[in-house]
């Protein structure tokens, strides 16, 4: 492997990487993940029958705002202008499983593959929160980066 981590300096301290020569592209980042529970719950979570509400509608805006507080969370993430979050949820009957996909955009010199990453494992850990009481056994999965575009890297798109 000939890439170096970039956010390690030549002495091996961990640093902010600079983006201050890079050009201001437009950016976007999608990422996907998964939660798995018992056909109850998974029934009682997409019919928006649960005793604390909405589970879904709530983890929207539990992403959202985690791809717009990202650079508070991770900490050599760079604070990025979000221009659009958008969150999708896929329901799969057949496993009890809902797939949250996120996608995130921006015009800015570093991309916006955390935020979108973050979003969806904040998005699922809401749907988990709320739906405890009756499902302790959830798993959360799968979470990945699908595709990303934009920057000196070009695009990438999982296999």
């Amino acid at each position: 492997m000939t890439e170096k981590l970039t956010h390690f300096d030549a002495a091996g301290q961990a640093h902010m990487v600079d983006v201050g020569a890079k050009a201001e592209t437009h950016r976007v980042a999608i990422a996907a993940g998964r939660i798995r529970m018992k056909p109850e719950t998974f029934a009682m979570v997409s019919s928006g029958t649960a005793k604390k509400g909405d589970v879904l509608g709530i983890a929207r805006i539990a992403a959202i705002q985690a791809a717009k507080k990202t650079s508070e969370l991770i900490p050599l993430c760079h604070p990025v202008p979000l221009t659009s979050v958008a969150v999708e949820f896929v329901s799969d009957e057949a496993a009890s499983a809902i797939e949250c996909r996120v996608t995130v955009e921006c015009t800015a010199r570093t991309g916006v593959e955390m935020e979108a990453l973050t979003a969806v494992n904040v998005a699922l850990l809401t749907i988990y929160d709320m739906a405890k009481a009756v499902d302790r056994g959830m798993v959360v999965g799968d979470i990945r980066l699908l595709e990303k575009r934009g920057g000196k890297s070009g695009t990438f798109k999982a296999p």
